[in-house]
């Protein structure tokens, strides 16, 4: 069994499992205690006639009313994009993610752009076609 990746965890730790990007402004739902992104959440509620909505992960029921900001786990956020910076600088890569400070190390080739790992397990990316950074330069390279 492969050794646990502490940097790693910490990451899935900071994402949201909506939208699969770093919280942003995170809330945690108290009845279940799983957290989202303000907004994520508030569109898995919109449009629900009920004054009851469910939460999107475990599918318990709860109240809008049970929603509260969770700045624990916004502070988790920012020492996990943190840590994604002070890796890219020890690694000596100088291009990273402008929203997720991360490494760019993949290739969309449907949007013709670099990207982290993070935007390719983004809504954002989901469908394209995505290959490692390496083989893009091999491929699009100009003779």
């Amino acid at each position: 069994m492969a050794a646990p990746n502490p940097e790693k965890s910490l990451q899935d730790e900071a994402t949201c499992s909506i939208c699969l990007d770093y919280y942003q402004n995170p809330m945690m739902v108290i009845d279940c205690g799983h957290n989202f992104c303000r907004d994520c959440i508030a569109q898995c509620c919109e449009g629900s006639i009920a004054n009851v909505f469910s939460c999107p992960q475990c599918r318990k029921p709860f109240p809008w009313q049970n929603l509260r900001p969770n700045r624990h786990l916004w502070n988790i956020v920012e020492l996990a994009m943190q840590f994604s910076k002070r890796r890219a600088k020890e690694l000596g890569e100088q291009t990273l993610c402008k929203k997720h400070q991360e490494p760019l190390k993949l290739f969309c080739e449907y949007d013709q752009t670099s990207i982290c790992v993070v935007c390719d397990r983004s809504k954002l990316h989901k469908y394209h076609s995505v290959i490692p950074i390496e083989e893009a330069a091999q491929v699009y390279q100009v003779t």
